[in-house]
C-alpha cells in the first residue's frame, strides 16, 4: 500500500476513533461507534458480511451492533435490485445525526424520569393527606412535592426542547452552517 493511501486510512481511523470515543459517552459502546465511523467513510451500502469482515466482528456482535445504529436512526436498511441480502446505509448528514442520536436517548431519560417523578408525587400527595403526620414531616412532605413540580416544569422545558429539534425550529436561532 502506498504512503498516501496509508495517509488517508489514518485519517479516516482517527475520525472513526474519536466518533467511538463520543458515542461511548452516552451510553453506546465503541464497537457501534467504530461500525459507525467505518459505514460514513464506505461510502456505499453494506451488507452485515461485508462489515464483518472489515471490523473482523463475530456475526452476532455485527447484527446487535447494525441494529443498535438502526434504532438511534444513524443507519437504515436499504433495498437494491438484485440484492438478496439486507443492506444498510449510513446517515450522513451529521446535524440528522445528531438530532437522531440525541432525541432518541433525550426522550428515553424525560420519560423515565417523568415516570419516576408522577409516581413519587402521588404517594407523597397521599402520604400528605393522612391526618396523623407530624408537623415537620408534613413539611418535609411539602418541599419535596414542591422540588418535584419543578423537575416536572424543568422536563417540559427539555421535552419542548428535544421538539426543536424534532421539528428543525432549532435551526431558526441556531442555523446550519
Amino acid at each position: 500500500m502506498d504512503d498516501d493511501r496509508q495517509k488517508l486510512l489514518k485519517a479516516r481511523e482517527r475520525v472513526t476513533e474519536a466518533i467511538a470515543q463520543n458515542m461511548n459517552l452516552y451510553g453506546v459502546t465503541p464497537s457501534v461507534g467504530r461500525l459507525y465511523g467505518m459505514m460514513y467513510f464506505h461510502n456505499e451500502p453494506l451488507t452485515l458480511d461485508e462489515m464483518k469482515q472489515e471490523l473482523g466482528m463475530s456475526k452476532t456482535s455485527m447484527s446487535t451492533s447494525v441494529r443498535t445504529l438502526v434504532d438511534l436512526k444513524m443507519v437504515e436498511k436499504i433495498w437494491k435490485r438484485g440484492v438478496r441480502k439486507d443492506l444498510y446505509l449510513v446517515e450522513e448528514d451529521w446535524y440528522q445525526t445528531f438530532i437522531n442520536f440525541f432525541t432518541i436517548k433525550w426522550r428515553t431519560g424525560v420519560h423515565m424520569n417523568i415516570q419516576a417523578i408522577q409516581r413519587s408525587l402521588q404517594e407523597l400527595r397521599e402520604l400528605r393527606n393522612k391526618d396523623h403526620l407530624s408537623e415537620n414531616l408534613a413539611h418535609e412532605i411539602d418541599i419535596d412535592i414542591e422540588k418535584l413540580n419543578n423537575a416536572l416544569d424543568y422536563y417540559d422545558w427539555v421535552d419542548r426542547l428535544i421538539g426543536s429539534f424534532e421539528s428543525g425550529e432549532i435551526f431558526k436561532y441556531i442555523p446550519r452552517k
